[in-house]
């Protein structure tokens, strides 16, 4: 019975469920049912916002939380200004969004409140929300990219100095390039936040195992897997950052393509 409690499903964390039933939640053909991801979403959206809001009093003597703001902030501005350069001044509102959007999404899935009975979904690790980002600032480009060049951004696909007999295949393959990006933006993120919670289920699954089987397992099995799981938790949060980072780095990178079509 003991090692029957002791199976855990790395998968299993990752399901998406209704909150108050899918009955009666349906508009338009659709279901619309409050799940687990949306309640997370939720919860994100209203910690980002309180987090700035309390960081807005501009007070002569910054305290620590608005220096917090503050310094998220010139991190991104500074980021902007140097990928974009003066024109990326006017993305620094949503380039901000997104990066804080996406690193508090990433570290809310790592609290430890499961022996609370309470259980963190983690929807970055879901393709469906980091293709949604992904294909709001794809979006964002292109309408940047032909309201400021019109038919001119087709120039993008065909580098400086290309030779005449080189323009079609090197705009195809550029084109194809472009195109893929969203894609790519997406898979990045949600495989990345993905593959370490199933690496850190299975490990748990060792963990408990291990217990389960004896002192000898345990001291052989689960004790290393436990010290592991800490190690592994620590290179989570580094990975969280690092890919809200690199999500809004990328996207910072197209914006300037579609400034400047280099």
């Amino acid at each position: 019975m003991a090692a029957e409690q002791g199976k855990v499903d790395p998968m299993k964390q990752f399901q998406i469920e209704p909150l108050f039933g899918s009955a009666n939640w349906e508009l338009a053909g659709f279901n619309i049912a409050f799940t687990n991801s949306a309640l997370w979403m939720a919860i994100t959206v209203i910690l980002l916002w309180t987090f700035v809001a309390g960081g807005m009093k501009r007070e002569l003597v910054p305290g620590r939380w608005q220096m917090a703001v503050e310094s998220f902030t010139g991190f991104i501005d500074d980021m902007l200004e140097a990928n974009v350069g003066k024109e990326g001044r006017k993305y620094v509102s949503y380039i901000f969004s997104l990066f804080m959007f996406i690193l508090f999404a990433n570290l809310l899935g790592l609290l430890p409140i499961g022996v609370l009975g309470l259980h963190p979904f983690t929807f970055t690790s879901h393709f469906t929300v980091t293709g949604v980002l992904a294909v709001i600032s794809f979006s964002i480009v292109l309408v940047v990219g032909f309201w400021k060049h019109g038919i001119k951004f087709f120039t993008l696909f065909v580098p400086h100095g290309t030779p005449a007999a080189m323009v079609l295949p090197i705009a195809l393959i550029e084109f194809f390039s472009f195109m893929i990006r969203p894609f790519s933006l997406a898979l990045r993120l949600f495989v990345a936040m993905m593959a370490g919670h199933v690496l850190l289920k299975v490990l748990s699954s060792f963990v408990i195992d291990g217990l389960n089987a004896g002192v000898g397992t345990s001291l052989m099995v689960a004790i290393p897997s436990f010290a592991l799981m800490i190690a592994i938790s620590a290179l989570e949060i580094l990975v969280a950052g690092i890919q809200a980072y690199v999500f809004a780095l990328l996207t910072s990178l197209y914006i300037n393509d579609a400034e400047h079509l280099h």
